[in-house]
């Protein structure tokens, strides 16, 4: 026996929707190791801070000793290359990392251009910061005799040391969004390397004490873990089921 009603071809139905191109998801984070890597680098910035305040800037002889050593130690090449390296831990290149993190992270015209503006934007407040932090710990530099390379402002936190850190970790970012797991941890090692060279070079050069780097460093990895924790919000992008429900009933997309 034939079940009743049933014909000897399929049913007529409406047509199927071809489900729409989604963009890349955006990575699911950790978010309690994120959360304890901020505290962290959060507890050890404030000990580095509060370790400089009390004493009124006044640098530690292991600080001196390092200031002292460079100054003994500043030939040829290795001052020629600190100082080129030194130059690129400030200026355009940091925000032509993050540009470059931002078209890598993105996938299509918008979401490259929100990506990029989200790279740009943690640079700028995580300079923003650097720099209310330096006004208001006043921490005087090394003595200018001894300077060779370019410095202006206070000490603490350096400035070259964060914001190398930072470009460093944003294009660590992009990259790893878009290339294979290898690559991207190759590739962050070199820039991690890059960050510490620029960060290295500050105290090499004379212009600041090796407390200033490690500041900048801490503040740094702490802003970076405060903004991938930010990350899918920041980077979400339209809903397409609340996009599919806001449609106008009994319309069907045929693309």
């Amino acid at each position: 026996m034939t079940a009743s009603g049933s014909g000897p071809g399929p049913h007529p139905g409406p047509a199927a929707e071809e489900p729409r191109p989604e963009p890349a998801p955006v990575p699911r984070r950790d978010t309690a190791a994120l959360l304890t890597v901020a505290a962290a680098c959060a507890a050890l910035f404030a000990a580095t801070a509060v370790a400089v305040s009390v004493r009124h800037g006044v640098p530690f002889a292991a600080e001196q000793a390092a200031v002292r050593w460079s100054a003994a130690h500043r030939g040829e090449p290795a001052h020629s290359m600190a100082g080129a390296l030194t130059a690129t831990g400030s200026g355009p290149v940091p925000y032509l990392m993050a540009v470059l993190a931002g078209l890598l992270a993105g996938r299509r015209a918008r979401g490259r251009l929100r990506a990029v503006c989200c790279a740009v934007v943690v640079l700028a407040a995580g300079q923003a910061i650097r720099y209310g932090l330096m006004e208001l710990l006043a921490r005087p530099r090394p003595p200018v005799a001894g300077w060779t390379g370019p410095a202006s402002g206070y000490a603490f936190p350096s400035g070259h040391a964060t914001t190398s850190a930072l470009a460093a970790g944003i294009l660590a970012w992009g990259i790893a969004r878009r290339a294979r797991p290898a690559v991207a941890r190759t590739w962050c090692v070199v820039l991690a390397l890059w960050a510490a060279g620029v960060g290295l070079t500050r105290v090499y050069l004379g212009v600041h004490w090796p407390g200033d780097v490690l500041g900048g460093w801490f503040l740094a990895a702490g802003l970076l873990a405060l903004a991938l924790l930010l990350e899918p919000f920041a980077l979400r992008g339209p809903d397409p089921a609340r996009k599919g429900r806001s449609a106008p009933r009994g319309t069907h997309s045929h693309e």
